[in-house]
């Protein structure tokens, strides 16, 4: 008897579908649910043991896009294939068909944009993950790869959902040229970040000069790099005007020049003349992070006897260069004083001749 009252109840029927046909689905539902969550633990399982052998990032970045699914997902996918063993009105059927595949497009897409940004990362910048040049580069370029896998994925919905795209392909055609037209500069400047990426002209971090401005280089974006002055304000870059203009990277020297005059008085005599090149040779070797490169007797000057002076501070850093400059300015006048040697400064002497009463001054 009881069987016979689950079998009336099995053959009830609602919106053209009986109440075995329901349970069926529910089954099938809760059946492919199970076992594509099953399927993803044991991949993800097996696909983990094996990332921590490797020392590649390819098979994390999959174990994190599979922990990403969930159970949301793997319900959505048993409810849509549940539902077709169903009899269900045409305008029903169409709309979970929509919904079906504008879910999977929308993750598909999500998927694919990781992936993007991923060999983004890989490809261009094989650096830690605290780079700061990588995390622009990612997120740049990342962003491009969206726009346009969203795109795509847009045309296909709207392919699927029964609209006719020629006609939108077109007028996407036709708009995208005059939105190319309008936006010009910006697409340059889009285009000039990327010139600036793979370059690589300056990164985050470098002191660049531009023209009369110069700065520390804090942000590299899609239209705009920015600068922080010495004085501490913030200067914007189209990233076009950087790309067009003669860039001074001072972060990319490996040492500084120094090169300058020294004058002494004509009244130096000869022999300590001599001793000056070596003197200052002695100074310069034994200044710690400076090379000696030449100092000679040069020229005689209106009022003075010119010493040329050349030497390297090894480092790029400014106050490294400032504080050895100043070290081997200090050592030249001590040395000067302990022998007795002037500098020189404008002076004119007058001589006075007296005869026949009269004066005259010649002036030399």
């Amino acid at each position: 008897m009881p069987l016979e009252v689950l079998d009336d109840l099995a053959k009830i029927t609602y919106l053209g579908n009986t109440a075995r046909a329901y349970a069926e689905a529910l089954a099938l539902l809760a059946g492919i649910t199970l076992l594509l969550w099953t399927l993803e633990k044991i991949a993800a399982k097996r696909l983990r043991a094996f990332a921590q052998r490797t020392e590649n990032r390819f098979d994390d970045y999959l174990v994190d896009l599979l922990d990403g699914l969930g159970l949301p997902v793997y319900g959505f996918i048993g409810l849509y294939l549940g539902t077709r063993s169903l009899v269900l009105a045409p305008s029903i059927a169409r709309l979970l068909h929509i919904v079906f595949v504008a879910f999977l497009t929308i993750k598909i897409i999500q998927a694919l944009s990781k992936a993007a940004t991923f060999l983004v990362a890989q490809a261009y910048f094989r650096v830690g993950d605290e780079d700061p040049n990588r995390k622009s580069v990612v997120r740049n370029l990342g962003l491009v790869a969206r726009i346009v896998l969203w795109t795509i994925g847009l045309v296909f919905l709207m392919d699927n959902m029964g609209i006719k795209i020629t006609g939108v392909v077109a007028g996407l055609g036709i708009g995208g040229i005059a939105v190319a037209l309008a936006a010009q500069t910006v697409l340059e400047d889009a285009f000039s970040s990327f010139s600036i990426f793979l370059d690589r002209p300056f990164e985050i971090g470098d002191f660049i000069i531009v023209g009369d401005f110069k700065g520390k280089v804090e942000h590299i974006g899609f239209k705009t790099t920015r600068l922080r002055s010495l004085d501490g304000e913030q200067l914007v870059f189209s990233n076009t005007d950087l790309t067009d203009s003669r860039i001074k990277n001072y972060k990319r020297m490996q040492e500084r020049r120094i090169a300058f005059t020294i004058g002494v008085v004509y009244q130096t005599r000869l022999e300590k003349m001599k001793k000056i090149p070596g003197m200052i040779r002695e100074i310069v070797d034994r200044a710690e992070g400076a090379r000696f490169d030449r100092a000679h007797f040069s020229a005689y000057g209106p009022y003075s006897l010119d010493v040329e002076i050349v030497y390297y501070v090894l480092s790029a850093d400014y106050n490294t260069y400032m504080d050895v400059q100043q070290e081997i300015n200090y050592r030249i006048m001590e040395a000067f004083e302990r022998e007795g040697i002037e500098f020189a400064y404008p002076t004119q002497t007058v001589f006075v001749e007296r005869g026949g009463g009269e004066g005259s001054s010649r002036p030399s």
